[in-house]
């Protein structure tokens, strides 16, 4: 019999399969299949970085060394190999790929490649805007490797030559991807029409011979590696404690965190490379992992698409207009009459945006108050919010300071709005992260006050709303608003953890989350048991917590259909007989990231269906403030539900948990989600 829970661990490298299998995928563009390569090599990055790391520090704090028990053991043993297959498998796939772009004109070369006019090029280039961001350090002189920095790109290079009196040279550089791009397109020669384009790696490699007039090194081996370090940090919550200052103290010890991974070339000399460990004085060389010339896919990202034809990425989506939203009426005015439900990124996240603007000049406007979790570089949310303060209205917002990666942007925003009069309500000592998506206007209408409430499944980000698939309900209905309001309260209290609110509409965590899910699971068997309809639908990107599942699966052996879309990790194991056989569970990996959390309830046929910031762990329920929202609309219940039906339909996209494609018959109808959404609501919104 299976395990009654998966690992969560295994289930996000099996994501992360998911996500190679669209880099590999000959019907994805081949620049979609670049990007998916650069998106799994950040992501295994990521988990090196947060929950390898963690593992590593679990297993040292339980035993007092790094010693680890058997079934540990075969964790790791389990989360290596699973990982080096990853490792291994985007090598081989960046060559096929490469390979099919030289066959469509686009040849990505090296400094071994190049014509004379192109090394004249190159050489140009590399006086004049590669040398000067070069800072070698000879590694037998590093005393300090904190100056290393994560996840960045490096090459270990040995400079040699034929005079007698001269010692090889074995320094490290880091490649400048920060000031320069990964990518150098050349200038084409004669009448080619081939595209050629020369990673910066390379580009270094040609003019490293001349660097800092070493000129009597005439032979040059360079080899590139990459660094993870532990990126977990301790932040300080002692009372009294100025917050920003102890935030920032501990960004700066993530820098300095311990190596947890280094991904060498495999050609890489036996002793240079133990002159490498030496020199960043690694004890553990369990954590050096042999690699391929190339080793820093995330940078792919940013491949130059202007060498490319419009073939090569995904065909455009426009954006579709929300039918409900009538241009030239104000959005307030609008929402007064009527919920309004946005799906990112199938239409356009300008409408928040507008909604903010709207709010910072209209007269009647008193406050505005608002959660950012994670705010686009240039935030034009921020911007109205500003304009709003300018405007004589009492803004407010939280800007959680520990939003993971986003500690430091998050501070300067938090400081620039604080410069505009907004105030800024900060994290108190032991207080929970705020990862709810919530905005609160409120607004005089003849001799009352209304409130106009915003409730998402992502965050407020311009950025990340053109290819995150969200939801975002707008109300002005009571039920909904009094609740928001009440969040706000509590945010701002000393007692959150402590505090028993309640309220009437919306499930907030940690007071309530797990516990009403799991009554609204019970009431579904209580349904399956009366003979009355029953079901659920459950979207989520996350399904890790164990008491929920257990209910689920409680659930599934009372008769309950439970039908699951789940993106990231999974711990529930579905179809097990006796245990989960009315559970079944897909994972979709497309152009979009599958963001929303959406659960939807059959409810003896009165259904009920919920959007929320919260995935189904821990660290939702108990840690963090979270907030569900239930769509009392009916014809925006009835939109959400056939949403998720396209999507459970989806044969092309779709997979198992496992991996394994979905069943269906040869002769069934192509269903790919995504796409079948976007014609869906364009035919919504023109009302046909």
């Amino acid at each position: 019999m299976k395990n009654r829970y998966a690992n969560r661990d295994l289930s996000l490298l099996d994501f992360n399969r998911r996500v190679l299998d669209e880099a590999a995928d000959p019907s994805t563009p081949l620049l979609e299949r670049l990007n998916f390569l650069a998106i799994c090599s950040n992501n295994l990055d990521e988990f090196y970085r947060t929950r390898f790391a963690g593992l590593e520090r679990v297993a040292i704090e339980k035993n007092g060394n790094p010693t680890k028990d058997l079934e540990e053991e075969l964790l790791f043993e389990q989360v290596n190999e699973s990982m080096a297959k990853l490792q291994k498998s985007i090598g081989t796939l960046y060559e096929e790929i490469r390979a099919e772009l030289a066959g469509k004109g686009i040849e990505i070369v090296d400094e071994t490649k190049l014509s004379d006019e192109q090394q004249e090029f190159v050489r140009k280039f590399f006086h004049d805007k590669v040398r000067p961001a070069l800072m070698p350090v000879f590694l037998d002189k590093i005393r300090d490797t904190g100056f290393i920095r994560d996840k960045a790109t490096y090459l270990v290079a040995r400079l040699s030559g034929t005079g007698k009196k001269l010692e090889p040279a074995d320094i490290l550089l880091e490649v400048p991807v920060a000031e320069l791009s990964r990518f150098l397109v050349l200038p084409q020669t004669g009448k080619s029409k081939t595209r050629q384009v020369m990673l910066l790696d390379d580009v270094i490699r040609f003019g490293l011979p001349g660097l800092l007039n070493l000129t009597a090194y005439t032979q040059v081996e360079a080899y590139s590696i990459k660094i993870n370090r532990d990126a977990e940090i301790e932040i300080d919550d002692e009372p009294g404690a100025d917050y920003l200052k102890t935030v920032r103290k501990s960004l700066s010890k993530r820098q300095s965190g311990q190596f947890v991974r280094l991904v060498h070339d495999r050609n890489m000399p036996p002793d240079l490379l133990q002159q490498l460990v030496k020199a960043l004085k690694i004890q553990d060389v369990g954590i050096l992992k042999s690699g391929e010339k190339y080793n820093n896919f995330k940078d792919f990202m940013g491949f130059p698409r202007s060498v490319a034809s419009e073939t090569m990425s995904f065909e455009p989506l426009p954006q579709l207009p929300c039918k409900a939203l009538t241009p030239g009426k104000r959005i307030l005015d609008i929402v007064r009459e009527r919920d309004v439900l946005l799906h990112y990124p199938y239409q356009s996240f300008d409408h928040i945006i507008d909604l903010l603007m709207q709010a910072s000049i209209d007269r009647n406007v008193k406050a505005i108050k608002m959660t950012i979790y994670r705010a686009a570089k240039n935030s034009r949310i921020i911007a109205a919010l500003m304009n709003a303060a300018r405007n004589g209205k009492k803004v407010t917002v939280y800007i959680e300071l520990r939003a993971s990666f986003d500690e430091e942007a998050n501070i300067n925003w938090a400081q620039k709005m604080e410069d505009e009069g907004i105030k800024i309500v900060y994290h108190l000592p032991g207080d929970l992260k705020v990862h709810s998506k919530l905005i609160l206007i409120r607004r005089r209408e003849k001799e009352e006050m209304v409130d106009y409430a915003a409730i998402g499944t992502g965050n407020p980000n311009e950025s990340t709303s053109k290819f995150y698939a969200d939801e975002h309900l707008l109300t002005a209905d009571n039920r909904l608003t009094a609740d928001v309001a009440k969040i706000f309260k509590l945010i701002a209290s000393k007692k959150k953890r402590k505090a028993k609110p309640f309220f009437e509409s919306l499930i907030v965590s940690p007071y309530e989350t797990r516990s009403t899910f799991m009554q609204l699971i019970d009431r579904e068997i209580e349904h399956a048991n009366a003979g009355r309809p029953s079901g659920m639908i459950v979207k989520l990107n996350n399904l890790v917590d164990r008491k929920i599942i257990d209910k689920m699966y409680e659930a599934s052996q009372n008769g309950v259909e439970i039908r699951c879309i789940i993106r990231g990790m999974s711990c529930m194991v579905p179809g097990v007989h006796g245990q989960s056989e009315n559970i079944t569970a897909v994972r979709i990996v497309d152009r979009f990231l599958e963001h929303a959390r959406i659960i939807w309830f059959c409810n003896g046929g009165n259904d009920e269906i919920y959007i929320g910031s919260s995935d189904w762990m821990g660290r939702n329920f108990d840690g963090r403030i979270e907030v569900c929202t239930p769509v009392f609309d009916r014809p925006l219940r009835e939109e959400l539900k056939k949403m998720l039906e396209i999507q459970l339909a989806d044969n092309v996209k779709a997979r198992l948990l496992d991996g394994e494609p979905v069943a269906g018959k040869k002769s069934d109808k192509k269903v790919r989600s995504q796409y079948d959404i976007h014609e869906f609501l364009r035919k919504e919104n023109q009302g046909k």
